[in-house]
């Protein structure tokens, strides 16, 4: 089986163009519309979001079906090469290269072997949110910590092939922590461009530490941004945030991954963090492409949860069900997901429409307690994965989800990278008292059994014996029956 070629198509007015024709700001020259990847056995436009299992518009043809690749092949072949030793084979994105031919070589992909996350079982929060099957797919769990090294190892690997010296991305942390570690392993020059003071230090001390030239704006993400898509249309800088359709191609794996772990099952529900909005609409494509090639029958809800406090996508889906987004200055501790324009709205509102799923928004003292109940469950995540479990509460409250559904929630960065947000939860200085003041009496309980700071003890062993056997006693009184 080859697929050795690939050709790049707006999502907006459909026009088609070859890979390496693309603007160096990634927007069409027509509409300005985004790209999405096209390979030869890709769907018609139109057959992305059908998730009735019937044919639609793009329907496959004869002619078609003979050029699809085997589903059965293909499972056998991902799962040989989990036993390769191969560098290119123990990468969860490359693993799947038949699905991602966007190289012509292989053998010179940029990887750190990142991707195959694990997949937890979470029933105490499944408990909590109140459905009998929850999982929660943690791409935190990547060489950088964060979803984002699926997507760049793609992006990069095309950097290079293409000749580029010098990479760059705008980044609220994540982003630059991945483009700086894998521009230093493909020996490419990187530049972040971070807002002043809007960062979580643990994530920018990445991009310093792999090479970055980090150069602190004084304005916001989206500002940027702007000045980053001028700066790549006046010199030879591979622009690498995800307006880049191939950063889409290596975030689209971890729904291979998914349904692999699932032994090729389905689940009814998949949950993910609001920012920028490229990752619903990559894992949409992702699941779509599955479908189309027969490897899965159908196509699970993809729902979106934002903060409060920057939350573009659930106004614009209240306001005109999607068709109009005005950008918001966003505000939230969830620095990961504090964009208040974000790029990729309209190809997530497209992946809404077409799996039936929703969007939802959380408040931060939400937020915390869904991060805290996270981690007492013995996984841990930054702020802003904790979003889908709070957006979970209320979709499942408001009888979108059901108790029997079988969900996913993605956690898409590690606790880590942003060690300061916890410590201040625990010691019980991260929310105001306005913010606790909006939660439920319920909720307040919550975070006072959850809250577990240090205990300050003078070194003298009768001290710290009295002080054990206390907790002790308290805990077993609270043991329930």
């Amino acid at each position: 089986m080859t697929l050795d070629t690939h050709s790049l198509r707006c999502t907006e007015c459909g026009r088609g163009i070859a890979g390496g024709e693309v603007a160096s700001d990634f927007r069409c020259r027509h509409c300005r519309g985004l790209f999405e990847v096209i390979y030869p056995w890709s769907m018609a436009p139109g057959n992305a979001g059908n998730n009735s299992g019937t044919a639609s518009s793009g329907s496959v043809t004869g002619a078609e079906t003979a050029r699809l690749p085997n589903p059965s092949a293909l499972r056998w072949l991902w799962q040989e090469r989990r036993t390769s030793t191969m560098s290119i084979d123990q990468s969860g994105v490359w693993r799947f290269r038949d699905l991602l031919p966007i190289v012509k070589n292989f053998d010179s992909v940029v990887t750190l072997r990142e991707g195959n996350t694990p997949l937890y079982e979470m029933p105490k929060c499944g408990k909590i949110a109140g459905i009998d099957w929850l999982l929660a797919k943690h791409q935190g769990m990547n060489p950088t910590g964060s979803f984002k090294d699926t997507g760049m190892t793609a992006a990069i690997s095309v950097a290079a092939e293409r000749g580029f010296e010098w990479v760059a991305c705008a980044s609220t942390g994540n982003t630059s922590a991945a483009m700086a570690a894998y521009a230093a392993r493909a020996g490419l020059r990187s530049i972040v461009f971070i807002p002043e003071g809007k960062i979580a230090w643990g994530k920018l001390s990445q991009s310093m530490d792999y090479g970055a030239l980090t150069i602190q704006l004084k304005t916001d993400f989206d500002g940027c941004v702007k000045i980053l898509t001028e700066l790549v249309k006046k010199f030879p800088i591979y622009l690498l945030n995800s307006v880049n359709p191939y950063r889409l191609e290596g975030q689209k794996t971890p729904a291979f991954e998914m349904v692999e772990q699932l032994e090729w099952q389905v689940p009814e529900h998949v949950l993910v963090p609001g920012g920028n909005l490229a990752n619903g609409a990559a894992l949409g494509k992702g699941f779509a492409e599955m479908k189309h090639l027969g490897l899965i029958s159908r196509v699970p809800k993809i729902s979106v949860v934002q903060a409060s406090g920057a939350n573009p996508l659930y106004r614009a889906m209240q306001d005109s069900n999607g068709d109009r987004l005005e950008p918001v200055v966003a505000e939230t501790r969830a620095s990961a997901i504090r964009i208040g324009s974000p790029a990729s709205w309209k190809k997530t509102v497209e992946t809404l429409r077409t799996t039936g799923g929703w969007v939802e928004e959380a408040t931060e003292q939400e937020i915390a307690l869904a991060k805290a109940e996270i981690g007492a469950e013995g996984i841990g995540c930054e702020p802003a994965s904790a979003v889908t479990l709070a957006g979970l509460k209320k979709l499942v409250t408001q009888g979108k989800i059901t108790r029997e559904e079988r969900v996913v929630i993605l956690l898409t960065g590690h606790t880590l990278k942003d060690s300061d947000y916890t410590i201040h939860y625990h010691r019980g200085e991260l929310l105001t008292a306005v913010e606790l003041a909006g939660a439920t009496a319920e909720d307040r309980s919550n975070h006072a059994a959850l809250l577990k700071p240090p205990v300050v003890l003078e070194a003298d062993m009768d001290v710290v014996l009295r002080e054990l056997e206390t907790r002790m006693h308290s805990a077993m009184v609270a043991q329930p029956v």
